[in-house]
């Protein structure tokens, strides 16, 4: 049993400490530099320590497991109602140390090596993604400048090609040389993202976890390899709803007086996992609408009284339950239709 906790406020090159028992009593505070700290933590014995989930963290996290130590995380804002009137290093330090000992805290899984190269492949191709839409979104506004009015969508490229190389193009020759300049940038765009697409589905080809989210309908390889890369251990949501709350898929409460009161979906939680699955549910939803569905089905009741976006999101609700449910119980997907079969 570790009877000292050490609360760290990370930073680039100075990190502030704040050591206390268990029960609270102070032992140390001590402001070191990095390379202090890793000599500092070494010669210390096993202690309980506690930092907030920020960019390093899991590194550190690491680190101080190779030395020995218990390592917790906290989410930034269960710390900050404990941080004393002054905002300083020092202060938020002890807030770490205060937050981390409530009994009802939650604490956030540090992420392997693994799942940070994952997210690292996932973050550089969505950059690609929007840096391709604002560079077709600057196409579209030269070229409607002159009175050639584009739809939206990669997908257009071609059309925008054939009026830049129009012979009799009304558009001067420096705009053809610029709007050329723009779509060489967006063909080499789209050359990385087909790239890391590809290299992101043999990632998730390799694992056991991916295959078996990919059993599910509107899920494929880039849906499961956010969840591999961003969502926690399973084990740590005591049901679906658990997980479907920290992806912001269930209402917002404000509910008092024993009255409940239930508004939008929360959008608190991970922001990629959310928006693949809701895309997801939407292709879904566009493939069920093009069959026959059975009449007594939630989505058909749904569908006939709620906007599409709200269906989807619904659907996207219980799909993140399901996820849960295949990943702690290690089983594929099984369609609830042919089951009541």
């Amino acid at each position: 049993m570790k009877d000292t906790m050490i609360g760290v406020d990370l930073a680039k090159n100075v990190f502030q400490l704040h050591g206390s028992t268990m029960m609270g009593h102070v032992k140390f505070r001590k402001k070191l530099t990095r390379l202090q700290f890793c000599q500092f933590m070494s010669d210390q014995p096993p202690a309980m320590v506690v930092m907030e989930a920020c960019g390093s963290a899991s590194y550190w996290a690491r680190e101080m497991i190779k030395l020995g130590h218990e390592v917790r995380l906290i989410a930034p804002q269960y710390v900050r109602p404990f941080v004393k009137r002054q905002k300083n290093d020092t202060a938020d330090a002890e807030a770490i140390v205060i937050a981390a000992q409530r009994p009802e805290m939650r604490f956030v899984d540090p992420k392997s090596e693994e799942q940070q190269a994952r997210a690292v492949l996932f973050r550089a191709r969505e950059r690609l993604v929007h840096q391709r839409t604002e560079l077709m979104n600057a196409l579209r506004a030269v070229l409607y400048e002159y009175g050639h009015p584009v739809p939206k969508g990669i997908g257009q490229l071609r059309q925008i090609e054939a009026i830049i190389e129009e012979p009799n193009s009304d558009l001067p020759a420096l705009v053809r040389e610029e709007c050329q300049d723009l779509v060489e940038q967006i063909s080499e765009n789209t050359a990385k993202i087909e790239t890391k697409t590809k290299k992101a589905k043999d990632l998730a080809a390799q694992t056991d976890m991916s295959r078996r989210l990919q059993t599910m309908p509107g899920i494929g390889p880039l849906t499961s390899l956010a969840v591999e890369a961003f969502a926690p251990q399973m084990v740590s949501f005591q049901c679906g709803r658990g997980f479907a709350a920290w992806l912001g898929l269930v209402p917002r409460q404000h509910s008092s007086g024993g009255k409940e009161r239930l508004g939008r979906v929360s959008k608190a939680g991970q922001a990629d996992i959310r928006r693949l699955l809701i895309m997801g549910a939407m292709s879904r939803l566009a493939w069920l609408a093009r069959r026959a569905i059975r009449g007594s089905s939630w989505i058909t009741q749904m569908m006939a009284r709620k906007p599409r976006m709200l269906v989807a999101i619904a659907l996207a609700n219980k799909m993140a339950r399901a996820i849960w449910a295949m990943l702690t119980k290690k089983e594929d997907y099984r369609d609830p239709t042919l089951a009541a079969a």
